[in-house]
């Protein structure tokens, strides 16, 4: 598909214009790709567009316009009938290719942003009938997203910024704002009515999951999934923002334990289970987070091979590389290994096995060692409001940042603190209070206080509001006699049987070359 648009000619470009880029020059594969995409939208041809987008592209993207941009909408706006909705994905477009190639400047940050305020009101307010892939669509809700944090930290690098550029952040101070962007994500949620629809797919009186969110029977999928995989940008936005409850109280309509649409496209997957994932570390809810990083982690080492053509390949390895670290957090925080497979363990010991038997130590180099892992692995965080344009201007872009480390890193020293009480119940099936304030060298009510805080500590509210245990080591009290209750691992004998299984075909096999020989 990709090839009839891939005969362009790069040296006619350069002799129109040989300063540079000229806007208004459309090659003629750009021409035929233009028009071959309008009419596939047209007819709502979801394969052929789909190619288009994925392939054709990226391959114009990278012969033509590796480092500048497309041409501009005015100048093929005549070849699409000037189609107002098809101007409007043209430019989301090139908006996108200029982030991902090239440093949009102030105003490109503030047209881009008009440019999906249009785009999700005709949506949201016009009559859509289209069916564009999920890819898409995911990338376009996603990218609305990035847009946003990277605006936030352009916003809040205040040192070096021009006149000119202070004065278009002041002009235009509500590009970007937060509330405009929480309320885009939140009405395509509401007026797609996909919460309602993935309740009815319960009782089996809708499809959506079966048919990934496409409509059949001639209608558009558009509101519907952009409503879809807006409740995973809302999960972002509110991590961004340290708003963790929130996050994942968006995301409470998506079962993610079972595949999904969210599971059609592997960024959307990624980005899902990334988020979730750190929401639930940052409260406190290791075993989650362990359960959720441990699936993704082994179907990314399942399948990253399909997905070495995606443009989206570098991206799946960074994530890949930051939930192993958040992984490794988690696990010295709440030492459940029976909770991770085999595959993602063995990984796991050979990136950062050397570092979590530091971390457990949690000396001054254990909790150096939880610094540089959180920071490597955590999101971009933002801080949402506009500069004080009077103070001497600062930068102020790592503050938000600043703040969820010092918060993460205090529940790392009070976990510290607890280290000990930890070693002590391993050892002991029973120990009276006494003996045990003994051997800690505290008096029996500040043992009662740890123990108070270690319980404390070990227990977290899940999302259903009920209290759910992260020990490996439990206890109760009863008459001053301390009761110890170990979580033990339950064996999992499918993955014994499965090895073996692989072992005897691997002997068999080498049994029949001996007899063939």
């Amino acid at each position: 598909m990709a090839s009839s648009y891939d005969h362009e000619d790069v040296q006619s470009q350069s002799q129109v214009d040989p300063q540079g880029y000229d806007p208004n020059y459309v090659p003629d594969s750009v021409r035929t790709f233009v028009v071959h995409l309008y009419r596939h939208i047209r007819e709502k041809n979801v394969y052929e567009i789909h190619q288009m987008y994925e392939s054709s592209f990226q391959t114009l993207s990278d012969r033509l316009f590796k480092e500048t941009p497309w041409p501009s909408v005015d100048a093929v706006a005549h070849h699409v009938d000037n189609d107002h909705v098809f101007c409007l994905l043209y430019r989301e477009m090139w908006y996108r290719h200029l982030y991902a190639r090239l440093s949009p400047t102030a105003k490109q940050r503030i047209d881009s942003w008009d440019n999906y305020c249009s785009l999700f009101q005709v949506v949201l307010h016009g009559v859509v009938n289209m069916q564009l892939p999920n890819q898409w669509l995911w990338d376009m809700v996603d990218e609305f997203v990035y847009q946003f944090q990277s605006f936030c930290q352009y916003r809040a690098k205040m040192k070096n910024k021009t006149e000119q550029e202070i004065a278009l952040l002041r002009q235009y101070d509500q590009a970007w704002n937060v509330y405009g962007v929480l309320n885009f994500l939140q009405a395509l949620v509401e007026k797609s009515m996909i919460i309602q629809i993935l309740e009815q797919e319960k009782e089996g009186l809708e499809q959506f999951t079966a048919t990934d969110g496409y409509d059949y029977n001639g209608g558009s999928n558009v509101l519907k999934v952009l409503g879809y995989f807006s409740m995973v940008g809302l999960l972002r936005v509110h991590c961004l923002l340290g708003d963790y409850h929130t996050g994942l109280k968006c995301l409470l309509p998506i079962d993610i334990s079972q595949p999904g649409v969210y599971t059609s496209v592997i960024g959307s997957h990624i980005t899902t289970i990334y988020h979730f994932g750190f929401a639930n570390l940052m409260l406190r809810r290791y075993v989650e987070a362990i359960r959720e990083f441990n699936k993704i982690l082994l179907y990314i080492y399942k399948t990253k091979q399909f997905h070495q053509k995606s443009p989206q390949y570098e991206q799946i390895l960074k994530k890949n590389e930051q939930m192993y670290a958040l992984l490794a957090i988690c696990l010295s925080l709440c030492p459940q290994e029976q909770l991770v497979e085999e595959t993602v363990q063995s990984q796991l010991k050979e990136k950062y096995g050397e570092k979590m038997n530091r971390m457990q130590r949690y000396d001054d180099e254990a909790f150096a060692l939880y610094d540089e892992l959180f920071s490597y692995a955590c999101p971009k965080f933002i801080t949402p409001s506009a500069p004080v344009y009077e103070e001497p201007l600062v930068n102020y872009n790592q503050d938000a940042y600043r703040l969820q480390l010092k918060l993460f890193l205090y529940e790392v020293k009070q976990q510290q603190l607890l280290s000990g009480v930890r070693t002590f119940l391993k050892v002991y099936s029973t120990i009276s209070l006494g003996k045990l304030a003994t051997y800690m060298e505290v008096d029996e009510p500040t043992l009662r206080t740890i123990l108070m805080t270690y319980k404390h500590k070990t227990h977290a509210v899940d999302s259903d509001g009920k209290i759910g245990s992260n020990a490996d080591v439990d206890f109760y009290i009863d008459d001053d006699m301390i009761h110890v209750v170990e979580s033990k691992p339950s064996k999992r004998y499918g993955d014994y049987f499965m090895r073996q299984v692989v072992k005897l075909e691997g002997l068999m096999n080498d049994m029949d070359r001996v007899k063939l020989d």
